[in-house]
């Protein structure tokens, strides 16, 4: 029988190294410019490098954003969350 309590096992996540990458979805609500934008207030990027994010995200169904400590990775996630983008946190082991 399903036990649900056998899936939940607590991780320890090192959460001061740089084992983090903040992943966009695509998105069809909103215009590519507005992306882009939002890609540009939530990292420092240029327009040619956000242009780029939003483009493999649109392209291929997500795109990484950046890859950093959790701190920066959360930050930048909640800039692009502020006009509802889809995004997650992958970590790496």
């Amino acid at each position: 029988m399903f036990n649900p309590e056998e899936l939940i096992e607590p991780v320890d996540i090192d959460i001061s190294r740089e084992g983090f990458t903040l992943i966009l979805f695509n998105d069809s609500y909103h215009d590519f410019d507005e992306v882009i934008e939002q890609v540009i207030k939530a990292t420092g990027y240029n327009y040619d490098k956000a242009e780029e994010i939003t483009l493999e995200a649109h392209n291929k169904g997500k795109a990484a954003v950046l890859t950093g400590e959790l701190d920066i990775c959360l930050k930048a996630q909640s800039v692009l969350e502020e006009i509802n983008l889809r995004t997650s946190l992958e970590v790496s082991v």
